[in-house]
C-alpha cells in the first residue's frame, strides 16, 4: 500500500512541474503573427505606384492640306506631336485622299484601325465629321480644334470641342498698331463666319483704345470690308490696293488665302499688314504682327487633361465648347524676336497689355450682331 502512496506522490510532483513550465510553442508563433500585416502593408501600394499609364495614341488628321501649310494643319500638329513626344504617347498624322467628308470620315476610320485612340482634327470642315463618327467610336475620344457647338450642334460625351476669343486676339493687334504708330488701319475680312466677325469688332475696340489712352482718337480710322471668299482674288486686290492710295498705311488680313492678295498690293504699294491666326512673319516682311490662336497650347492642354483622367475626357471637356482666351494664353502676338517687327511699341509694352486683358482690365465684347461703340472713325464698305 506504501508503494502505491508513493508511486502516485511522484506522478503528482511530475504533473505539477509541467503545468507550470512556460508555453513554448505560442512565442515562436508570435512574430509571424506580426509580419503577415506589415508585408501587406507595404507590397499593395507599390504595385499601385508601378501601374503602367493609360496608353494614348493621337492621330491628327488634316482637312485639306498638309501639316507644312504654315497655319492650322501645322500648328496643331506640332502641339500633338510635342505633347506626345513630352508624355511618351504616339502620335501619327493623316491626310485625306480629297477635300470631302466622305475622305475624312474614311481617313479617320482608317486611322483608328491602326490603333488611334484619340483622333485630333483642326477646322470647320470636320463638323459633318464629328457629327456622325463620335456615335459609331464611343471609347474613341475626339478633339475638334477650332469646331464649335455651331459646327457641331449634339456633341458627343466622347468629343471635345475648343474655339478661341478672336476679338482679344483682334483686340492686342488693334491696339498694338495705334501705340506703334499708325493711324490709318483698315480690316480685310473673308467670310463673315464668326470667328471673323469676333477679330474684326475686336481690332476696331484695341484701336479705339489705345487711341483714347494716347488722346488721339481724331486721327485714328479703320476702313472696314468682307470680302466673302477665304481664296484670293482680283478684287480684293483692286480693293486692297485702293486702300493704300488712300493713305491706308496697315491691313489686318483676316482670312486664309486673301492675305495673298494683300501682300501683292502691300509691296506695290510699300504698306503693311497684320496676319491672322497663326504667326505669319514668315509668309512676307509686310507682315508686322499676327492676332494668333495659339492652336499648340490648346491642344496640349487638352491632350493633358485626357491623360490625367484616364484616357477620358474630363466634365471641364465631355461634350463641351471650351472657348479659351488670354486667361489660358491661348490667344496673342507673336514674340518671337523674328516676329516682332513693331518699331516703337515695345516687348515690355505688350507684357503690360497682356496681363491686363488676362486680367480682365479691359472690356471687350464678343458680340458679333452690333458693331461696336467707338470713338475712332470706322467706314464699313459692305
Amino acid at each position: 500500500m506504501k508503494k502505491v502512496v508513493t508511486i502516485l506522490l511522484i506522478l503528482g510532483m511530475m504533473l505539477s512541474v509541467v503545468a507550470c513550465a512556460p508555453a513554448a510553442a505560442p512565442a515562436a508563433t508570435e512574430p509571424a503573427a506580426t509580419e503577415a500585416p506589415a508585408t501587406e502593408a507595404t507590397e499593395a501600394p507599390a504595385t499601385e505606384a508601378t501601374e503602367a499609364p493609360v496608353a494614348i495614341n493621337v492621330a491628327m488628321v488634316t482637312d485639306v492640306g498638309n501639316i507644312d501649310d504654315k497655319s492650322f494643319n501645322e500648328f496643331t500638329w506640332k502641339g500633338c506631336s510635342d505633347w506626345a513626344t513630352e508624355n511618351g504617347m504616339v502620335a501619327n498624322y493623316y491626310r485625306p485622299s480629297e477635300d470631302s467628308d466622305e475622305a475624312r470620315i474614311e481617313t479617320i476610320k482608317t486611322a483608328i484601325d491602326k490603333g488611334a485612340n484619340v483622333i485630333v482634327c483642326p477646322g470647320y470642315l470636320f463638323g459633318a465629321t464629328y457629327q456622325q463618327l463620335p456615335q459609331q467610336y464611343p471609347e474613341v475620344m475626339f478633339l475638334g480644334i477650332d469646331l464649335g457647338i455651331g459646327d457641331v450642334p449634339e456633341p458627343q460625351a466622347n468629343t471635345a470641342l475648343i474655339t478661341y476669343q478672336e476679338e482679344q486676339s483682334g483686340f492686342l493687334a488693334g491696339y498694338a498698331a495705334v501705340m506703334d504708330g499708325y493711324t490709318k488701319l483698315a480690316f480685310l475680312g473673308g467670310i463673315d463666319v464668326p470667328a471673323v466677325v469676333r477679330y474684326g469688332f475686336g481690332f476696331v475696340q484695341g484701336a479705339n483704345q489705345a487711341a483714347t489712352e494716347l488722346g488721339n482718337t481724331a486721327d485714328v480710322s479703320v476702313k472696314y470690308w468682307y470680302s466673302g471668299t477665304f481664296g484670293p482674288n482680283d478684287e480684293i486686290k483692286t480693293k486692297t490696293a485702293g486702300w493704300y492710295t488712300e493713305g491706308t498705311q496697315i491691313i489686318f488680313a483676316c482670312g486664309g488665302g486673301i492675305v495673298y492678295s494683300a501682300i501683292t498690293s502691300a509691296d506695290e504699294a510699300n504698306g503693311k499688314l497684320i496676319g491672322v491666326d497663326v504667326d505669319q512673319a514668315n509668309i512676307s516682311e509686310r507682315v508686322v504682327t499676327s492676332a494668333k490662336k495659339e492652336l499648340e497650347n490648346s491642344v496640349k492642354l487638352a491632350l493633358s487633361d485626357l491623360l490625367a483622367n484616364g484616357g477620358k475626357w474630363s466634365a471641364a471637356y465631355a461634350g463641351v465648347e471650351n472657348k479659351l482666351g488670354a486667361a489660358q494664353d491661348c490667344v496673342g502676338l507673336p514674340t518671337d524676336p523674328a516676329s516682332w517687327r513693331f518699331t516703337t511699341f515695345t516687348l515690355d509694352q505688350y507684357n503690360a497689355l497682356y496681363a491686363k486683358v488676362k486680367g480682365g482690365e479691359y472690356t471687350i465684347s464678343s458680340a458679333i450682331d452690333v458693331q461696336p461703340t467707338v470713338t475712332i472713325a470706322v467706314d464699313y464698305q459692305n
